[in-house]
């Protein structure tokens, strides 16, 4: 095993690039901090080296050096989903993993780890398909798939991980396998909501599905009037009980620092969004809407969409930030909920701002067993809440107050539950980790997490321990 700032450790280090076709890069090398920087500034890697992995061959030979020196591999596309610290590690990145190609005859595409969504959307376009993606088209496409991704068309179409076909995934021994419902489906069932507790993705196939429009948009309401948020807040959960399963949609509860770099139009304000994603046609869809134009919003984009710009309906930052992130499975809401969100976006309240507070409406297929069994699941909430807080360094604590805030104010709400997708900081903890997972599904992950990578090499993430390792986190978390 391998001593850090050894002198052998260092010759060892400096080897690795024999054995790899794309680039290895050091401390103070150029080009290092870049690679291992990412979208989500609020987690530093200070990782001992970088991979830029030219194709799956590098992948595994980078694998089987840090099984062999001792150190945990990490791996990262465009680092949306950092949540543990790469200090000390073999680094991968699958930036340059560019593989894409569309069979419009099977209604499939093969991706390679390196792309983000909207490069697949532009090419799935050509044929009128459409892969199942999230918020953002910058988001990578192989994080997205192994949190299970949750879609902007959940309802309707279910968890992402519901259309993955296959996936090339090189496990902690240095192998590629191509792991599928017939080729080890015990393996193939993990690693869709395992993300990288049990290897390295290199390259998935997926389904895609004929849709070549939407009908969608956002409606903003003014929210500083808390009778007023109230009043649509509670509209808008009522309203959406009644939706069927080819409209999805959220609601984020908004409370705007008077901040220079915003608008004018938004400094300071408060606002209740409502966004929606309906599959059907026009007219259907605008008339499932009407009950929410009728509540006078301040904004109203609602229209049919090519689905390529599904994404820019939640306008999700792309370039990096730094912010707090954390996320709950929530049941239904009454009127004492709608009283505890809005007091959140009042201006009369102390505290805040709270910029996003959303609420992302589940059931339809998301609740439904999937055809081809995973790892995610609902687990029967309602609504999925997910918060973002600006925090930098001079804000982060504060971020993270508000964040435990908003949190603790809705515990009678919260199912105790999360999803595998959306762990973040202190939700990457073991005892915090199991409750993305049914209790069955956690056992049976840890056991293969125990088969597939008994040493840990693959902890740099939302770890699950080998099964033989659970203990302490049980009795930690009673």
């Amino acid at each position: 095993m391998l001593h850090t700032n050894s002198t052998a450790d260092w010759r060892d280090l400096v080897s690795l690039r024999e054995l790899i076709r794309g680039r290895t890069l050091h401390p103070g090398d150029e080009g290092f901090e870049e690679a291992c920087s990412g979208w989500l500034l609020t987690v530093e890697h200070r990782p001992a080296v970088v991979v830029v992995a030219a194709d799956a061959d590098d992948v595994a030979a980078a694998v089987r050096f840090a099984a062999e020196a001792g150190r945990p591999v990490a791996v990262q596309s465009t680092g949306h989903g950092k949540s543990v610290p790469a200090d000390g590690a073999v680094f991968i990145a699958t930036e340059q993993l560019r593989e894409l190609a569309v069979d419009p005859r099977a209604r499939t595409a093969r991706i390679g780890a390196g792309l983000r969504w909207g490069e697949v959307l532009a090419a799935a376009a050509e044929y009128g398909l459409a892969p199942l993606c999230g918020s953002s088209g910058q988001v990578g496409v192989m994080g997205y798939l192994t949190g299970g991704g949750l879609p902007l068309a959940g309802r309707t179409y279910g968890f992402a991980a519901d259309h993955v076909r296959s996936l090339d995934i090189v496990t902690a021994d240095g192998r590629l396998r191509t792991v599928s419902p017939t080729q080890e489906p015990d393996l193939f069932w993990a690693v869709r909501g395992g993300k990288s507790n049990f290897g390295v993705v290199v390259a998935a196939e997926i389904e895609l599905l004929p849709l070549r429009t939407i009908y969608g948009g956002e409606l903003w309401y003014p929210g500083e009037d808390p009778t007023h948020a109230a009043h649509v807040l509670g509209t808008y959960l009522a309203w959406a009980k009644e939706q069927p399963e080819e409209m999805s949609s959220s609601v984020t509860l908004m409370r705007l620092p008077n901040a220079p770099q915003l608008p004018e139009e938004f400094r300071g304000r408060s606002f209740v969004q409502i966004r929606v994603i309906y599959t059907g046609g026009e007219e259907q869809g605008a008339r499932l809407v009407e009950p929410l134009r009728a509540l006078g919003p301040e904004k109203n984009t609602c229209a049919v969409l090519p689905y390529t710009q599904i994404t820019e309906v939640h306008q999700d930052p792309k370039n990096p930030v730094s912010v707090h992130l954390r996320s709950a499975l929530l049941h239904e809401l009454d009127d004492e909920a709608v009283g505890e969100l809005v007091s959140f976006i009042d201006p009369s309240n102390p505290g805040g701002p709270y910029p996003g507070i959303e609420l992302r409406h589940l059931g339809g297929a998301l609740n439904r067993p999937p055809g081809r069994p995973h790892a995610v699941s609902t687990q029967g909430a309602a609504f999925h809440l997910w918060l973002r807080m600006p925090a930098p360094a001079e804000r982060a604590e504060a971020a993270r107050t508000a964040a435990d805030e908003v949190l603790e104010r809705l515990g009678r709400w919260d199912t105790g539950a999360m999803l595998p997708g959306f762990l973040f900081d202190h939700d990457s903890a073991p005892e915090r980790v199991r409750r993305a997972y049914t209790e069955d599904d956690y056992q049976r992950l840890a056991a293969l997490k125990a088969t597939y990578d008994p040493n840990q090499l693959f902890r740099i993430n939302h770890n699950i321990p080998p099964l033989g390792d659970l203990s302490e986190i049980t009795s930690t978390a009673q």
